[in-house]
């Protein structure tokens, strides 16, 4: 484990911790689950924070100048909102983020090593989010870290946020869920299959087995895969505002996506180079199957499984609870947002749905830290009565009209 003490709210620990065998709720086990995570500051006893990263985030979550990285993944995602003075504050809180299993920043994964020494590949077991919560609370136990201040999940992350509200609700004091939802709706998971279908048909995924010198990696697949996500994470006027219709000139195409004779008689368009670069940069840091893997558990949550409804969901949970969403993002919409807010008023747990006007889409938790630092910083302090905190029921009421909280449907993250 590495620890640095530069100041105040900077100590940086960053390791991968052996927590022994674990089943997934598949039903399948291995002999020993690793797991990598961040933390920041100092634990007092009570003042510990987890924060859920998103689908191709790792647990790099701050940068507070200690040298701390992750390996293919340098710059942190999320450093406009966790560190000293920031609104998830290093030098209050104790600052936890856990890389999930099935990625591969560290925590097991397709591309880590199996028992036989080689890389798992597809033999790795199915993972869901309820995995993720169950192997980030055993390596809180390795810490000694029992009941949590908050958990506080963005997109996916915020499903895996919501999740511990489900598994272990007497462990959670505070909860925010930053542009997320119960579950994905239709839209989105085709938009996932197909991006899944881009690796798989890739002749060179060979079944997920490609890793090692001999084998060529599945660029191209992983590349478009990764295009359709930022198709997902952008709006129409943030797409508009960045590239419009311009040209990036003719004849500039890449090799890596070979174009039809036709295409040099047009133009070769800055969105289209915007996604080529992004694709590349992409396959350079991530691992085909697990995205693959990734995908599947945000696909599959749901939060109501196994009940009766969303709200029988998150009866154990006597916290409060904090929501987040932006009007621009059609991944994850304030629509959504409101039915998660309405279960946990049914549920009769503290709740606000602090809705952000913002063009950027579903990047807009990642891009806009002035509009999402405030009411979250408030929130970690004050609960539902911070200061910074709206919501979209007025005195106790009902919503006050649609159109406070009405998804901009318009819209169509570098992560």
């Amino acid at each position: 484990m590495s620890r640095t003490r530069t100041a105040p709210g900077r100590r940086v620990e960053s390791d991968v911790v052996d927590v022994g065998e674990f089943q997934f709720e598949s039903g399948e086990i291995i002999p020993n689950l690793h797991v990598a995570y961040e933390a920041y500051g100092e634990f007092t006893g009570d003042n510990a924070i987890v924060v859920c990263h998103a689908l191709t985030g790792s647990q790099h979550v701050a940068s507070l100048g200690s040298g701390s990285s992750v390996s293919g993944q340098a710059r942190a995602w999320w450093s406009d909102i966790v560190g000293p003075g920031k609104a998830i504050d290093t030098n209050e809180y104790y600052v936890v983020c856990v890389n999930v299993p099935g990625s591969c920043y560290g925590t097991s994964g397709p591309a880590s090593e199996g028992p036989d020494g080689e890389p798992w590949g597809t033999d790795f077991p199915p993972v869901t989010v309820s995995d993720w919560t169950r192997a980030q609370r055993l390596l809180l136990d390795h810490l000694g870290i029992g009941r949590l201040h908050a958990v506080v999940g963005g997109s996916v992350g915020g499903m895996n946020a919501l999740d511990w509200a489900v598994q272990y609700p007497d462990d959670v004091d505070r909860l925010v869920v930053v542009a997320a939802a119960a579950r994905l709706d239709p839209q989105c998971l085709g938009l996932d299959a197909v991006a899944r279908r881009a690796i798989t048909t890739d002749p060179n995924w060979n079944g997920g087995d490609y890793y090692g010198d001999d084998h060529p990696d599945p660029e191209q697949g992983l590349g478009l895969a990764r295009q359709i996500g930022h198709l997902m994470y952008l709006s129409k006027d943030s797409m508009d505002r960045k590239f419009g219709r311009r040209s990036a000139g003719r004849g500039g195409r890449g090799d890596t996506y070979p174009a039809d004779p036709a295409a040099a008689f047009f133009p070769y368009r800055e969105v289209e180079s915007y996604l080529d670069y992004q694709a590349e940069k992409f396959a350079e840091r991530f691992d085909a199957n697990s995205y693959l893997y990734l995908t599947r558990a945000m696909d599959d949550f749901d939060l109501s499984e196994g009940y009766e409804s969303d709200a029988a969901a998150l009866a154990a949970f006597e916290g409060e609870a904090l929501l987040i969403s932006f009007t621009g993002d059609w991944h994850f919409t304030t629509e959504q947002s409101e039915s998660l807010a309405e279960a946990f008023r049914r549920s009769d747990a503290p709740v606000a749905h602090h809705v952000v006007e913002s063009d950027h889409g579903h990047d807009a938790f990642l891009v806009e830290p002035e509009k999402v630092g405030p009411p979250l910083g408030d929130f970690l302090t004050e609960g539902v009565a911070g200061r910074a905190v709206t919501d979209t029921v007025a005195d106790g009421g009902e919503p006050e009209s649609e159109k406070d909280f009405a998804p901009v449907h318009s819209s169509l993250f570098s992560r």
